[in-house]
C-alpha cells in the first residue's frame, strides 16, 4: 500500500494543531484583560460546535458561499454573547477571531511532517480557507509543500469536490491519495471516494476530559497514536 501513495493531505483542526487549547488560552487571555471570569473550556467547544451547522446554512443556500473566517466570526458573534463577552468592541472580536490563524501545533506536528515529507507530497486538506492556513503554517512552521484548502473548490468537506479535487490538483489519482484525520467521518467521506486513510488518535483533540471517537479495528488503512508514528509506519 504504501508504495502506491504519491501524497499524504492532512485535515488541520484538531488532527494537525490543537483548537482547543489554542482558542481556550486566547479567548482567557481576552477575558482577563477586561475582568471577565467564564468557562473557556466550554467557550472553545461551544465556538467549534457552531462550525458545522454554519456551513450547511451555506450548503442550503441561506448563506452565499463563505470562507471560514467568515463562518467563525458570525458563529462567534452568539458564542461571545453566551459567555459575557458580547459587549466588548468588534475590533477586539475580531481578533479573538484571528486566534485561528495562530493555533498551536501538537507536540509531534512539526517532526512527524517533517519525516513524511522525505518520501511524500504534504498538503493540507482543509476547509480553513487559504489565507487562514497560509498564516498558520508562518506562524507555527509547519513544512508543507503546498496548502489546498476546500476554499479553492467553493465547497467544504465532506463534500466529494474538496477530496477529488485535491487529487487533481496534485495530478494524481485519488487512490494515490491518503488523508491523515483524526474525525472518522472525514475518514469514511474520503474512502468512499477512493482514497487512502490514516486515522490519527487526538484523545484531547476537545480538551482533556472529552470523549474521543472510536474506530473499528481495520476501518482504515492506517491507525496512528500520532504524526510521528504515521511517519515510522509509512517509512
Amino acid at each position: 500500500m504504501k508504495q502506491s501513495i504519491k501524497a499524504i493531505a492532512f485535515d488541520v483542526f484538531g488532527t494537525v494543531v490543537d483548537w482547543h487549547g489554542g482558542i481556550r488560552a486566547e479567548a482567557a487571555a481576552l477575558a482577563g484583560r477586561h475582568g471577565i471570569n467564564g468557562d473557556w473550556a466550554r467557550f472553545a467547544n461551544d465556538w467549534r460546535a457552531g462550525y458545522p451547522v454554519a456551513m450547511n446554512r451555506v450548503r442550503n443556500g441561506e448563506l452565499d458561499w463563505t470562507r471560514i473566517d467568515g463562518l467563525h466570526r458570525i458563529i462567534l458573534e452568539q458564542v461571545a454573547a453566551d459567555h459575557g463577552l458580547g459587549d466588548l468592541p468588534p475590533a477586539e472580536l475580531d481578533e479573538l477571531n484571528r486566534a485561528w490563524h495562530r493555533l498551536p501545533a501538537w507536540p509531534d506536528t512539526v517532526e512527524g511532517l517533517s519525516r513524511l515529507k522525505r518520501d511524500y507530497t504534504i498538503t493540507t486538506l482543509s476547509n480553513g480557507n487559504f489565507s487562514l492556513l497560509t498564516d498558520m503554517a508562518k506562524h507555527t512552521g509547519l513544512p508543507w509543500d503546498c496548502i489546498i484548502s476546500a476554499e479553492l473548490f467553493h465547497h467544504y468537506k465532506p463534500d466529494p469536490e474538496t477530496y477529488l479535487g485535491c487529487a487533481d490538483l496534485l495530478g494524481i489519482e485519488p487512490q494515490e491519495l491518503m488523508l491523515a484525520a483524526c474525525h472518522p467521518e472525514d475518514l469514511r467521506a474520503a474512502r468512499q471516494h477512493g482514497l487512502r486513510t490514516a486515522y490519527i488518535e487526538r484523545p484531547h483533540e476537545h480538551g482533556e476530559k472529552a470523549r474521543w471517537p472510536e474506530v473499528e479495528k481495520g476501518e482504515f488503512d492506517i491507525v496512528a497514536t500520532d504524526i510521528v508514528d504515521l511517519g515510522r509506519q509509512m517509512s
